[in-house]
């Protein structure tokens, strides 16, 4: 039995959780969501806690405590949502948003269209700050590395696409000749 699985999930306020056979589904104020529980894995609503439990005889505990871990972040995606920002750096790098593409200038000979997927909100501040937000905590975090990795940061000026918390490790340039 996993140490996660065994521990309830803290509905919070504003949100909604029903369980419809095997059918887990939220509604919160960012959103909806909703997930399948894997076999041998029992979800219930219990005074205002979301319990995942093992079924009786069942010995394969594996996904017991990903089926709560997913569940719970379903809860705090559509309640508060989740958010990656990025930062981008380099003289003449920039970004905009154009309807439903991203649009970045990253020293290529061409700019880059990114399609916005549905259920991500993208935003750009001063051109050289992304924000990508979302209720999925997966489809966020895939969005944010897809755009990261059109221009990742490299190592001796630290130019290109960042996370906002990143702490690029710096090389030293050549030796200058005596």
């Amino acid at each position: 039995m996993s140490r996660i699985g065994k521990k309830p999930i803290e509905i919070l306020q504003g949100t909604v959780v029903t369980v419809s056979g095997k059918t887990v589904a939220v509604e919160g104020p960012k959103g909806k969501a909703s997930i399948e529980a894997f076999d041998g894995v029992s979800v219930k609503v219990e005074d205002n806690q979301v319990v995942c439990a093992l079924d009786e005889g069942h010995v394969d505990g594996s996904k017991h405590g990903l089926t709560r871990s997913l569940i719970s972040n379903m809860i705090e995606g559509c309640s508060k949502g989740f958010q990656k920002e990025l930062e981008i750096v380099g003289v003449g790098y920039r970004a905009s948003v154009n309807g439903q593409t991203l649009e970045m200038t990253l020293g290529h000979s061409h700019p880059i269209n990114y399609p916005i997927p549905m259920g991500i909100t993208i935003s750009v501040e001063k051109q050289t700050k992304v924000t990508v937000e979302g209720v999925d905590k997966q489809l966020v975090g895939q969005v944010a590395a897809d755009i990261r990795s059109f221009r990742e940061p490299e190592p001796y000026k630290g130019k290109g696409v960042k996370y906002a918390d990143e702490r690029i490790i710096r090389k030293a340039g050549k030796a200058g000749a005596k």
